[in-house]
């Protein structure tokens, strides 16, 4: 599970527990048993469950704490779905474990923001300042594209989501990177002059994504649409009617209108 552990949203994870009310085996076309993570995911679904009820839809949501069991429960018919995992995890974990899992559709990305440490405004980035970023392979190359699209450097053609230090081709000032553990980035914000966060270590830090970042991945890069968090259902059941009327309301106006207001920019609709 190496490989996987690599792959996964950056969160301390326990020993595999359940909460809430799901009930096994969502074979009514009525019931909708959702295994997710606690936040942002199972807020979300309580969100849109008086609106499937509406449908006449009963969603039940279960809640996990690792990254395992949620999966496993899908493929094994126990439950019509999860939400809590980005395409490249589901990906991986078909690969590993032999499930066969699809996309249902995506809902919401959380994306990394570029926040000021030592100075308020990238247009004052000068040779010798360090800018702190994450040190593993996933979040490392979403923080150097985010830089990369606001002119701090320029990556080789092609890198993309597995670009690295190494892969750096150009500055437009003579500075460093500094590669930290993903946790321990925020703890540079006084002494670098600016730092790279994902959602979650911002909140941690008391930042809003969307009120301090300096710049934040938009709807349409490559990070957004790579790692949108998705409705996850065994194949074959993409197009079952509950999953859509799930993925639709997920969708609605109203979900929408409650990421926006609950989240601060640290957790954004997936629009496409």
């Amino acid at each position: 599970m190496k490989k996987l552990t690599a792959l996964l949203p950056v969160v301390v994870l326990a020993v595999a527990t359940v909460t809430g009310c799901g009930s096994k085996g969502g074979g009514s076309d009525k019931v909708i048993t959702v295994a997710a993570s606690a936040t942002p995911h199972a807020e979300i679904l309580e969100t849109a469950k008086p609106l499937l009820a509406d449908k006449g839809y009963d969603l039940q949501v279960t809640i996990f704490d690792d990254y395992v069991q949620p999966n496993n429960v899908v493929e094994s018919g126990e439950f019509d779905a999860n939400y809590f995992q980005h395409i490249p995890y589901l990906d991986e974990f078909n690969a590993e474990q032999g499930t066969h899992l699809v996309n249902a559709g995506g809902i919401h990305y959380e994306p990394f923001g570029i926040y000021a440490g030592t100075k308020s405004d990238l247009s004052q980035l000068a040779d010798g300042d360090e800018i702190a970023v994450p040190n593993d392979t996933t979040n490392e190359a979403r923080a150097l594209l985010l830089l990369e699209a606001n002119g701090v450097l320029k990556l080789k053609d092609g890198v993309g989501l597995t670009a690295t230090v190494n892969d750096i081709e150009s500055y437009s000032k003579q500075i460093k990177i500094v590669e930290l553990a993903a946790e321990s980035v925020k703890d540079a914000i006084p002494d670098a002059a600016f730092v790279v966060l994902n959602g979650n270590y911002a909140l941690e830090a008391g930042l809003s994504v969307g009120k301090d970042s300096l710049a934040f991945e938009d709807q349409d890069s490559e990070a957004a649409a790579t790692y949108v968090n998705v409705i996850a259902v065994k194949e074959g059941h993409e197009n079952d009617a509950k999953i859509k009327a799930l993925v639709e309301t997920l969708k609605s106006d109203a979900v929408v209108s409650y990421i926006n207001d609950t989240y601060d920019g640290a957790v954004v609709p997936f629009e496409k």
